[in-house]
C-alpha cells in the first residue's frame, strides 16, 4: 500500500481546505448525498453506493463525529441504526447541488442528466445554473428546489 494521504492541509489557511478535511475523503459528499436524497439505513447506502462496509462504516462514524449525520436506533434485537441529516449536514445541500450542475456541464452523462433540480411547489420548471426557474422565470432559493430523476438515470438507478 502507497502512502497515506494527510486528511488534514496545516499550511492552509482557507475555508475550503478546513471543509475537506471533514468532507474530502472518498465517498464522504455520496453519502451525503443519498441522505440528502432520502437514504437512511447502513444497507441503503452500502446498496446504492457499492462502498465495502468497512469503508461506509468509517465514513458515517466520521460524519457522525463531525455533526453532519445523527445515528439513531430504530430496531432492537438485533440493534439497527439510520442516519439522518442534521442542520449542518443539510447546509451543504446547496454545494453539492452546485457541483451537480458543474457535472452536468462539464461531464455529461450520454442519456442526460441523471437528476434534474426542478422549482418545487406545484410549477416543476427546470432550474438554471443560478437557480433560475425556466417556466416561471423566478430564482428559486435552495429550500424551493426538488431533486428528481432526469432521463440519464433509467438502468442506473442503483448508482444515482
Amino acid at each position: 500500500m502507497g502512502p497515506m494521504l494527510q486528511r488534514t492541509y496545516p499550511n492552509q489557511t482557507c475555508s475550503i481546505a478546513r471543509a475537506l478535511e471533514v468532507v474530502g475523503e472518498r465517498w464522504s459528499l455520496l453519502v451525503l448525498r443519498d441522505a440528502l436524497l432520502g437514504r437512511r439505513r447502513f444497507d441503503e447506502f452500502r446498496a446504492n453506493l457499492g462502498i465495502a462496509s468497512n469503508v461506509l462504516a468509517a465514513r458515517l462514524d466520521r460524519l457522525c463525529s463531525e455533526g453532519l449525520l445523527e445515528r439513531r436506533l430504530y430496531q432492537t434485537r438485533p440493534d439497527r441504526h439510520e442516519y439522518l441529516l442534521t442542520d449542518k449536514g443539510r447546509d451543504l445541500a446547496p454545494a453539492l447541488l452546485m457541483m451537480m450542475k458543474w457535472g452536468d456541464r462539464y461531464y455529461p452523462h450520454p442519456g442526460g442528466p441523471p437528476r434534474v433540480a426542478v422549482h418545487g411547489g406545484g410549477c416543476g420548471g427546470e432550474l438554471d445554473d443560478q437557480l433560475t426557474c425556466r417556466r416561471c422565470g423566478q430564482v428559486v432559493g435552495f429550500r424551493g428546489v426538488e431533486i428528481r430523476p432526469g432521463p440519464g438515470l433509467a438502468g442506473y438507478e442503483s448508482h444515482s
